[in-house]
């Protein structure tokens, strides 16, 4: 199991933070860890299994949020431990950081709270790696000063992910610049790819999205060089508890894999 970042760069090939966005349940989630191990262990791709325990930003009250906070990441544990797989989640509240390091790998910081002192600081101090996602609103050189704050705290394992940037009151883009200037803090960057086709705040409350530009953004985001990529993705998007409108249908993930793998062979010979 992964204890550092250079475990996850094991090879000359970009990493992988897979799966769905919430733990729907277990029989769920380790279907769809076995497909994307198989999948992943063919390709050289380094990868790891991602589900929230809980959802705590929703659009609705009504919305689902989990199964239960100890249910779900009892899940992630089984995960790692049937397929040998490190896990990702994220957290929301400071409290949460010991109680989800027990469990997984690496905690991942929400793009909203993501200058959040206290939560950077917890995570921190567990020791585990930190995923920080770049906030909406932020820019890629403002990200220094939150991985500062978990280095700073005593732990250099930090990555930073590209979300997409607000655009209006609707959408979001991706400035491809933004990678090399994140990179040059000198941590790891991810490109998470679904969450940057959201189309946020429709009048239904219930999040859009534009997952027919999944494969163009992961394609554009290797090409630059990025270190990893991250996708959520489900047997059945349509009927997701959470983000089904940007998610990748699980049988479409491995094509697109290897069509990324073959960019990355190119960008690095």
């Amino acid at each position: 199991m992964i204890q550092t970042i250079s475990d996850l760069k094991k090879s000359d090939n970009f990493f992988l933070l897979a799966g769905p966005c919430v733990i729907e349940g277990e029989e769920m989630a380790l279907r769809i860890a076995e497909r994307v191990v198989k999948m992943t262990d063919r390709l050289d791709i380094p990868y790891v299994f991602k589900g929230s325990y809980r959802k705590a930003n929703r659009s609705r009250l009504d919305s689902f949020t989990g199964i239960g906070d100890e249910k779900a990441l009892k899940v992630l544990a089984k995960v790692r431990q049937e397929f040998g797989v490190p896990v990702v989640t994220d957290i929301h509240a400071a409290e949460e950081a010991d109680m989800a390091a027990e469990y997984v790998d690496i905690l991942q910081i929400p793009a909203f709270l993501c200058r959040q002192t206290d939560l950077l600081v917890a995570a921190a101090r567990t020791g585990k790696i930190v995923n920080i996602k770049k906030g909406q609103f932020l820019s890629p050189g403002a990200m220094r000063f939150a991985a500062d704050k978990v280095v700073e705290a005593g732990n250099s394992q930090v990555m930073l992910t590209e979300r997409g940037t607000t655009f209006g009151y609707q959408d979001l883009i991706v400035d491809y610049r933004g990678i090399p200037e994140m990179q040059a803090f000198g941590h790891p960057v991810i490109l998470d790819v679904t969450h940057s086709l959201q189309q946020p705040n429709q009048t239904s409350g219930v999040t859009g999205g534009m997952p027919q530009l999944i494969e163009t953004v992961a394609k554009a985001g290797v090409a630059v060089g990025v270190d990893g990529l991250f996708m959520e993705t489900h047997e059945d998007p349509t009927v997701a508890k959470s983000d089904g409108a940007n998610m990748l249908r699980l049988d479409l993930l491995e094509g697109l894999l290897e069509k990324l793998v073959r960019i990355r062979q190119s960008i690095i010979l």
